[in-house]
């Protein structure tokens, strides 16, 4: 039986300030509301482990360094940052209810913490610097130790400044107690990938949001018509029919790759033919989504955001940064059959390979006519009943703005307060949270440590971590407050991220 499991919305004991790109706690000087808090390392964190233990679980061991390394990433020689020396870096694989203990070395010039994206984890793990935890500092180490409580797809990242737009991810995939091993089951990791080609994450982050230096009529790192990784191009025609709109990448990437491999060099999964496969997309990039496609027929979407949902096929998915699905494609016969990731209105795309029998691999540049197809939609999608919250009054309703624009690149959340504490909530509460776009971009909001349930006429939607919101836009999602403690909520696209599109989801005691 699967663990039910929500999503719980920002709160801020305090005002969260970005300054160089680091999360710091800046107290309003209300004493009596900062005292409220349920801190990460309160009583009911650990309460809520403990409660989380399941008999006859295991301890998953893993050690993790993160360091400068120098990889081969899509054809190319690249010098970038990596755990244990891979891009991407090794699956972690367990069982709903093992713990995972993650020794974490940081051999890197500068502070590391990693977030465990998408796991209803303890707030003390949840790998936020200066919310959750103090920051590994080079030389150090630090040990994660969490209970997994629920099966899905999921997967681990940095959550210091730039760090996640290096090759510093992989995939952490959780499987159902007592199920049968799966026979296919291939994680893929999508990713947009500038590092060790001419420019740093931070040298984008600094394009993006300096304007000295423009005397010559160039930016810091312009390069080849891009404005410090700036995507100045016109957009892609395609990029009108977009869900997104048509502004919907602030960066020019030189690569797209699939777990590390771009489309000239792709990595080919051997299968059989007639034989059904699980493929868990993940969207590690940092400002890039993508159109999925498979070449050999239509996906049937079973999870998305590691929740499952009732069954339902489709040609192509959307993918927006930090939003995984779950799909099963069958292979249709002997023959090399692509899984296409488009670059969502632009012309790159990444791929990568299923291989049964002979057959030569298809053209860096094939496009299956299931990228032209039905593209799924969130309506499309309904929670199975094992999963699906249970119909609540709602406790609290909150309407938080996203606001911004490319040209001052000053990204942020505009949320309501209460007595100097943002959209707060106590544990066994039903929270409705609506993101309402007021920005000419699109923006995939993630919340730390819950799944929460999409609100729409159409009826039970899924459950998700990540959503997209469209320019002009408004989502509408409840959770149940199930999970103390102090949690962030953010655009997961990196650069907005950085310029100040967060805030914090705290609970109250």
């Amino acid at each position: 039986m699967r663990t039910k499991k929500s999503l719980i919305v920002v709160s801020v004991a305090a005002v969260l300030a970005i300054v160089t790109g680091v999360v710091v706690w800046l107290l309003p000087g209300d004493e009596p509301s900062a005292a409220r808090l349920v801190d990460p390392d309160s009583d009911a964190v650990t309460q809520t482990e403990q409660a989380r233990t399941v008999d006859g679980a295991r301890t998953i061991e893993m050690a993790l360094t993160a360091a400068p390394a120098t990889v081969e990433v899509g054809g190319r020689t690249v010098d970038t940052w990596a755990f244990n020396g891979a891009v991407p870096a090794p699956t972690i694989r367990a069982t709903a209810g093992d713990v995972l203990r993650a020794r974490v070395v940081n051999d890197l010039p500068e502070e590391l913490t990693i977030h465990w994206h998408g796991i209803a984890l303890r707030n003390d793990m949840d790998g936020v610097p200066d919310l959750t935890q103090d920051s590994i500092a080079p030389g150090e180490e630090f040990v994660y130790e969490f209970t997994l409580p629920d099966p899905g797809t999921y997967f681990y990242h940095p959550h210091t400044g730039t760090q996640l737009d290096r090759g510093l991810y992989g995939a952490l995939i959780v499987d159902e107690r007592d199920a049968a091993a799966p026979s296919a089951d291939i994680p893929l990791l999508l990713d947009d990938w500038i590092d060790g080609t001419g420019q740093t994450p931070d040298e984008v982050l600094e394009g993006l949001t300096s304007m000295e230096g423009m005397d010559d009529g160039s930016m810091p790192g312009m390069d080849h018509g891009s404005m410090g990784g700036m995507d100045m191009s016109e957009p892609d025609p395609s990029g009108a029919t977009s869900p997104l709109g048509t502004d919907i990448s602030d960066v020019s990437y030189p690569l797209y790759v699939i777990n590390g491999r771009a489309a000239e060099a792709p990595e080919v999964h051997p299968v059989s033919a007639g034989e059904q496969v699980r493929l868990r997309l993940i969207n590690a990039a940092s400002s890039v989504p993508f159109r999925v496609a498979f070449g050999g027929g239509e996906m049937t979407v079973v999870a998305t955001d590691g929740f499952p949902v009732e069954p339902v096929a489709t040609d192509t998915v959307l993918i927006g940064m930090g939003e995984r699905y779950d799909v099963l494609v069958t292979v249709p016969g002997d023959g090399a059959f692509p899984l296409v990731a488009a670059v969502e209105g632009g012309s790159d795309q990444a791929m990568t390979v299923l291989q049964a029998g002979a057959g030569a691999l298809p053209a860096a540049d094939v496009r299956p006519v299931q990228l032209d197809g039905r593209l799924l939609t969130y309506d499309d999608l309904q929670a199975t009943a094992d999963v699906a919250l249970p119909s609540e009054e709602v406790d609290r309703n909150y309407e938080m703005t996203l606001t911004g624009n490319m040209m001052s690149y000053d990204w942020g959340i505009d949320a309501p307060q209460e007595d100097g504490v943002t959209m707060p909530v106590r544990e066994g509460e039903r929270v409705r949270l609506t993101f309402v776009n007021d920005t000419s971009m699109w923006h995939p909001m993630h919340l730390h440590g819950h799944t929460f349930q999409l609100v729409s006429d159409e009826g039970i939607g899924p459950r998700k971590d990540t959503v997209n919101v469209a320019p002009g836009d408004s989502v509408t999602v409840e959770f149940e407050a199930d999970n103390p403690g102090q949690w962030l909520l953010h655009c997961h696209n990196t650069y907005h991220a950085e310029a100040g599109m967060q805030t914090t989801v705290s609970y109250l005691q």
